[in-house]
Order: C-alpha cells, then structure tokens, then sequence
C-alpha cells in the first residue's frame, strides 16, 4: 500500500496460519483494516490520501488453492484470469479528489467486479461488525449462509417470484382504477372517433381544398378570361359588324400558305414554313381546348345549386369540407396528421379500455399462479431453515464453550411474517450467557465481549466450507484474561485450514500468532509517519511486554511473555 493516511508505503508478506497486527492505540492498525476494505469494494473515506500525495494505491496478491481457482474461473471474471496464472491480483486506487478506479489482475473493472471476487478470497469482520448480529436482516443472512449453497438458489427463486407477484399486484390495481372510469371515457372516445371516421380527414387535403375554394371563387374571371382567349384565337366579329376579324390561327395558317409555293428552294426557309405549319395548327387546338374549358366552366356554374352525389363538391360544398376540418383541427391538432394521430391512440385506448374486463380476469388469473409460486418458494425456505436452525444452534453452542463460554445457551428462533425478497421469516438469535438466566434476543442481552465471542463462533460455523482469508479487527474488543486466551486458541484453530490475519491489542492473542508485524509511528522533525515492521522472536517478546503494560526490561513481564510465546 502507498500513501494511506500516515503509511507512505508498507508491505506484508503473510505467513500461512495466524498472523496478528500490533501496535500503539492510534499508531494507524485500522489504516490497514481500511486498505483490506478497499480491497472488497468498500467506499473510500473522506481524506484517506496522505496529505501532500497525489492518490493511494493498495494491491493485493493472493494464491488461490485449485478448488478456489475452479470458483474464480467459473465465476462472471473468470475470462480475465489466465489459466495458467499462479496469483489473483485486486488493486484500488484513490484520488485525493475521492475518485477510485478498480483493477484485477492489470485490468480496469468496476468496483462491483472488484468486491465479488474479492469476497471469494477475503472475508473481512471489522472491529464493529459484531454490532451487525443484532439486525434481523444479518441475522437471517447467517442462517442461510449455514443453511448451504441451495439456499441462496431458493432465495432467489423467492425473489423473483415476490417481483413477479408485486408487479402482476399494481397491474391489477391499475387495471381496477382503469375499469372504475372506462364507461365515460369509452362514451367520449366512441364520440370523438365518430367524427373523426365520419370525416375522413386525408394528408394534403387542407392545402388542396383552400386551393379549390380560391377557384371557385374566382369561376366567373377563369370562364370571361378562357372565352376572350379562344375567341382571339379563333377570330370573331369585326368593328363594323360585317364579316369576322381574323383570329390567330387564321392568321399563322395563312404565313404557312404564303411560304408553301417556296418549299425546296431554300432549306432555311422550308424550316421556317414548317414551324408556322406547327403553329397554325397548334393554335386551332389551343382554341379549341380553350372553348372546351369555358363550356365546362358555364356547366360548373349552371350546376352549383343542384345536389349530385357524383358531382364535384361547389363552393359551398368546399366551404363546409373547410369548416368541418378547421374545427377538429383546433381540437385535436394543428395539422391533419396531428388529428391521424389522435384517432390512432383514441383507437388504440379504445381496444383498452374495452379489453379492460378481460385483462383483469387475465392478469387477476396470473397473480393467483404468482402468489402460489410465492407461497412455495417461502415454504421450500422455511423448511430448509427449520431444518438448519438447531444445527447452527448446536454448532454455536459448542463454539461458545470454546469460547470460555461454556455454559451459554444458544438458540435459532424462526417465526413467520408478511413474505417478501428473502421469505417470509423472521429469525432472532437467542443467548443465555449464564446458566439460570432465560434466554432473550442477542440484542438485548449480550456484552460486547460476548457479542464479539458470539461472532466468532458463527463466522467460524458459517465459514466452515470456505477458504477464503479471514480477517478480524479487533474481534478481541471487551474480552481478557482466560477469555482473551480462549479466543486466541480458537483463532489458532481457523488457522489449521486457512489464513487468518487478526488486528488486536491482547498479548494472549498475539503471542499465538505464527507471523506478528507492529504498526509503529515516527513523528520526526514535525512531521508524522507510519511504518509497519515484520518482527523477530526478539521483538515478538519485546512487542508482548508492551502489550502487557510493562517497560521492556521488565523481568517478569519479559518472563510472562515468554511463557505466553512457549505455551503457543
């Protein structure tokens, strides 16, 4: 680690079995609790970075056994893990500005990632987590940690048949508030897509129908403009009444004629000749076309009064196709396709609103089959932790008598309640520290010495299939004496399988220890450092006799801790 707090950089080596952590109240032991913490996932503290540096770095390696190498490797990470690695590495970095980053082996993961394989490896109770046994919550956690590893399978059955249930329960109750309005609002949609079918409104429709209304308006000025055209082109009556003024097209057919004697004589010529040929003849037809648009206008005008269902709407039809659109647009959109889309949804709540009946006998049937899968999967949890609970009872029990507590009475109690993620039970773990006391909850009765002897035992039953390092800080709190040897036997014994790492200030303890390092703290110069020191037989003594409240050349303190190191 690099950086923590006071700890510019430490390094321990442990041993395999006990290692105990020493040192002065302050010098900086639960520094190193926290880098562990860190390790797991754990929220970095509030000014964690020492003073002056830049970020703290904590690693840890660690050399799994090949059981718990098959775990990893099947694991959700186990693809970030060589098959032919001889170690797990999991590193955190924190900035002085709170921000972390997570890696294992090299490999930047999240800080979730990080926690689950730590927990694999490293299973940490910090010096207040005996505090934790007297929540309901830890409580039954324990019990189903005891209960074995189909459990955490049946708790998660439970879980999502409690999901499926909640959420088939409040689509249901939507489902009733739905049906309770449905009748009026069914009869306003029913209205409302009425008008809507009635009316028909088509894309483009508005645009086109203003366009027409504009026409109609100006029919009169189209028929005497379309009439003076033709007539100019086809010619009319003179001045004075005698014969016709010649039009256009008499006109342009007599240019052709005029040039038609010439053809072949010069082919520039004969071009023109044939354009006044085309123009003679274009122009009859544009007469023509001229006099058939007038006639069909005059019949247009005859006809607006009359009522033809196969007629082209006139101004008045135009005017009401107008109003009727321009009114439902001010209701349901500025747009034709605003109001298409307004009757697709009052369509499609419609088929809601009218399915509504069948949808809650449906999602009603649904809930029923959700709440019996429920109701099963609580039974299948209850049974398993009927079945468990006077095994982690007897387990405990024989633990606390270890424990220099051997006539505790100890007890798993389960009673039912109202089920959810985890069940639907409650656990309460009962104590009779002493004999003729009767039993009550473990949080009302117990001591913190005896809350942290009762830990203990059930960390060393739960973790009783695992082999992962265990770490205790401070799980010595409020014990001595006989007690604190106890204890410290009992923390040997865990070691017989395993790696256990145990922060304490007992010398009982630590005399038992195979590996013992000293947290010790330098102020130099004004400033302020801690350093951790792997010590020898020699020191070991010297660090027992501190520990022991005597001065170092203490005879029989040095001869008390040497009895305690011979007796380990």
């Amino acid at each position: 680690m690099e950086n923590l707090l006071l700890i510019e950089r430490a390094e321990l080596e442990l041993a395999p079995g006990l290692n105990v952590l020493t040192g002065e109240t302050g010098a900086g032991k639960t520094v190193l609790a926290h880098a562990l913490d860190l390790l797991l996932g754990g929220r970095a503290k509030a000014g964690i970075v020492r003073p002056g540096a830049s970020e703290a770095y904590v690693e840890g390696a660690f050399a799994p056994s090949p059981a718990l190498w098959a775990q990893l490797h099947s694991g959700d990470h186990g693809e970030l893990l060589a098959r032919d690695a001889e170690e797990v590495v999991l590193a955190r970095r924190v900035g002085a500005d709170g921000r972390t980053r997570a890696y294992l082996n090299g490999r930047t993961i999240a800080v979730a990632d990080l926690r689950t394989v730590g927990e694999a490896l490293l299973s940490f109770y910090g010096q207040h987590e005996h505090r934790k046994l007297t929540l309901a919550a830890a409580q039954l956690e324990i019990l189903d940690g005891f209960t074995g590893a189909a459990q955490a399978v049946r708790r998660a059955a439970c879980a999502a048949a409690y999901r499926e249930a909640r959420e088939l329960s409040e689509q249901l109750e939507g489902l009733r508030e739905l049906d309770g309005a449905r009748e009026q609002e069914l009869d306003l949609l029913e209205h409302e897509l009425a008008e809507l079918d009635a009316l028909a409104p088509q894309e483009g429709e508005l645009e086109q129908l203003r366009a027409e209304r504009e026409r109609l308006r100006r029919l009169d000025a189209l028929l005497a403009a379309a009439s003076a055209a033709a007539e100019a082109l086809a010619g009319g009556q003179g001045d004075d009444g005698g014969s016709d003024a010649p039009g256009a097209t008499a006109l342009a057919a007599e240019a052709a004629a005029r040039l038609d004697p010439l053809e072949g004589v010069d082919p520039a010529l004969d071009v023109l000749a044939v354009r006044a040929g085309a123009l003679a003849i274009e122009t009859g037809d544009l007469a023509g076309e001229l006099r058939d648009y007038g006639e069909r206008l005059a019949g247009e005008a005859a006809g607006a009064g009359e009522t033809d269902e196969h007629a082209a709407p006139g101004l008045q039809g135009v005017e009401e196709r107008l109003a009727a659109l321009e009114r439902v647009l001010r209701k349901h959109g500025p747009t034709v396709a605003a109001v298409l889309e307004h009757a697709e949804r009052a369509s499609e709540r419609r088929e809601q609103l009218t399915g509504a009946a069948v949808a809650m006998e449906e999602v009603g049937g649904r809930l029923q089959a959700a709440q019996a899968t429920l109701q099963t999967q609580v039974m299948e949890l209850r049974a398993a932790r009927e079945e468990a609970a006077p095994r982690l009872a007897e387990a405990v029990r024989e633990q606390l008598a270890a424990l220099a507590m051997p006539d505790a009475a100890f007890a798993v109690e389960l009673s039912p309640r109202e089920p959810g993620p985890a069940g639907g039970d409650s656990v309460e773990l009962m104590i009779a520290p002493n004999p003729g006391v009767p039993a009550a909850p473990l949080r009302e009765i117990a001591s913190g010495g005896e809350l942290s002897r009762v830990m203990l035992a059930l960390m060393t039953v739960a973790n009783s299939g695992s082999e992962a390092t265990l770490v205790f800080d401070e799980v010595d709190t409020g014990i001595g004496g006989h007690t604190a040897r106890a204890v410290g036997e009992r923390l040997r014994e865990l070691a017989g399988a395993r790696q256990v790492v145990c922060i304490t200030h007992l010398p009982q303890i630590a005399s038992l220890a195979a590996r013992h390092f000293t947290v010790v703290k330098d102020a130099i110069a004004g400033s302020t450092s801690t350093r951790v020191e792997r010590l020898g037989e020699r020191e070991v003594l010297s660090e027992l006799v501190r520990m022991l409240g005597a001065p170092e050349r203490d005879p029989a303190a040095r001869r008390h801790a040497r009895e305690l190191r011979k007796a380990a």
